[in-house]
């Protein structure tokens, strides 16, 4: 049998709510502006939202929203997305090759974000763009005299600040294949800058460097480097930049292929686990070093699962070409198209994961940006096509409706499976990955449990070493047939969360974990 053991005393960190975040770009990739933001649907609600879309939106809870993204960000001009719309200027976006009319601008998503009550984050452009153009914006939504970025926001209707608190210098500028990628010592060098010119406008602005995105050395055909250099990286930016930023950005995608194992699908957490906790010890060693005085977070401003999809009849090989975009390629490296993407109940599992993954490491990561947020509209087509909600809505909106304000250090074990992720081998994985939250004012305790295995059900002891259980727990399952369900046009529910209660008292109960499935045991506790 499966053991866990919780003592309530136990706490690791405070939550910080902004570990519920979303993230939207522009660009041939995530283009769902369309339905964010429509007027000529029968589905509009006010201010032109689709009233299915924010019903969705809301469901999720979202705390804060990043934008314009993403590589887009790297080459963005926030002036071309401000003032009359029939004025905006058509730009060819280097990032993702096509044509972006600017019609959804900075106002447009401010005004999105307080009609959900959602806190908007903004990155600036450290690609092709200077501190300047960073600085002006910071004033132009932020400002209150008579600078003229106030003036121009002033002129468009705002006559109030919209007050952002929430700033990303640049996107994964360590990349080659991003606009303007920059070196270590460049990087250091410009997030010195331009943070110096950012809080000089506004010194209430919290600051988030752009930390590391290509953690492994990396194939990068016509670039001259693919190295990673994500520790001489964080490094320099903590000794130049470290008292002036709040947190250092980390960007990791779980990266399976069609064909992979699911077992390589799990064990993706360890080695997420594994990153995160060599990241945390490089930050508390400079900044002890420097002498940093504020903690610094960890934002994972963009994180979530995409993987390629190929024939199977055709032997093909993932590369990434030379404007730095991913592409599919056969044995004569012709290009293929890839195949509809596919978001299933594995998908929703990772999401699980990764969620439990950021309420064990809450001390350090108090931002994370899920990307999957326009998947949402995955299956828009057009103003009138029905909305379907994909199988990763359910473990994020169950997690950011009950999480406790207190993560608790919880032990467990149990069986356990293998399985590897990249170049690394990980044995003894146990096949329940659990979290735990605590809210006192509530008296309330949440267990949160991925069983990971495919086929087989966990008869699992859930017990305290300290308090007790008194009566009721509400129990969510996400769950659905087997692991490759999706959520269709034709069978739109095969994954969803069911609720159940039981009733409890004392230290202890068993409770049996369906396979394959994501569970939120919410308890009350004394």
């Amino acid at each position: 049998m499966n053991h866990v053991k919780i003592d309530l005393e136990r706490i690791v960190s405070d939550i910080d709510r902004n570990i519920f975040g979303g993230y939207i770009e522009f660009g041939p990739l995530d283009t769902r502006f369309d339905y964010l933001n429509v007027s000529n649907t029968t589905n509009a609600g006010k201010d032109g939202l689709r009233s299915d879309v924010q019903l969705a939106l809301e469901r999720m809870n979202l705390a804060n929203i990043r934008f314009p993204g993403g590589n887009f960000a790297s080459a963005y001009r926030w002036m071309n997305g401000v003032g009359p719309r029939e004025k905006r200027p058509t730009i060819f976006d280097l990032a993702g090759e096509c044509s972006v009319d600017n019609r959804y601008g900075t106002n447009e998503f401010i005004r999105f974000c307080r009609k959900l009550k959602i806190e908007p984050y903004l990155c600036v452009n450290c690609g092709d763009g200077d501190m300047r153009e960073a600085a002006d914006w910071v004033e132009y939504c932020n400002g209150t005299g008579d600078a003229a970025p106030v003036k121009l926001r002033r002129e468009h209707g705002f006559a109030e600040p919209h007050k952002v608190k929430y700033w990303g210098i640049g996107n994964e500028v360590d990349g080659p294949w991003q606009i303007g990628y920059k070196t270590p010592q460049e990087y250091a060098r410009a997030v010195t800058e331009y943070s110096k010119v950012m809080k000089r406008v506004d010194p209430d602005i919290k600051l988030i460097a752009a930390g590391v995105s290509l953690w492994e050395d990396y194939p990068l055909p016509d670039f001259k480097t693919g190295k990673t250099e994500w520790v001489e990286r964080a490094q320099l930016i903590l000794e130049q930049a470290g008292d002036r930023i709040d947190y250092l950005s980390i960007h990791r995608y779980a990266n399976p292929y069609d064909d992979d194992p699911f077992e390589n699908y799990m064990a993706f957490t360890e080695n997420y686990n594994e990153h995160l906790n060599a990241y945390e010890g490089l930050i508390r060693a400079v900044s002890l070093e420097r002498g940093i005085k504020h903690g610094i977070g960890i934002a994972v401003d963009e994180w979530g699962l995409t993987r390629f999809h190929a024939e199977n009849d055709v032997p093909v090989s993932v590369g990434i070409d030379t404007s730095g975009r991913t592409r599919v390629n056969t044995p004569d490296n012709s290009p293929r198209t890839r195949r509809r993407r596919v978001i299933n109940l594995e998908d929703a599992l990772v999401t699980a994961l990764h969620l439990n993954c950021f309420i064990r490491h809450a001390s350090s990561v108090r931002i994370a940006n899920f990307h999957r947020i326009p998947r949402i509209g995955n299956n828009l087509t057009g103003p009138e096509s029905p909305l379907l909600l994909p199988t990763i809505l359910y473990p994020f909106e169950l997690y950011s409706h009950t999480c406790g304000q207190l993560a608790l250090d919880v032990f467990w074990h149990g069986e356990t499976f293998s399985g590897g992720y990249g170049n690394r081998t990980y044995s003894g994985i146990r096949n329940l990955d659990v979290a735990a939250t605590l809210d006192t004012g509530r008296k309330q305790l949440v267990v949160y449990v991925v069983n990971q295995s495919k086929d087989k059900a966990m008869e699992t002891m859930i017990a305290l070493t300290s308090g007790q259980f008194t009566g009721n727990v509400k129990i969510s399952v996400v769950n659905g047939p087997d692991i490759k369900s999706e959520n269709t046009i034709e069978k739109p529910n095969q994954v969803g969360t069911k609720k159940s209660d039981l009733t409890v008292s004392g230290k202890s109960f068993t409770y049996i974990f369906e396979p394959h499935s994501v569970t939120a045991l919410v308890c009350a506790v004394s």
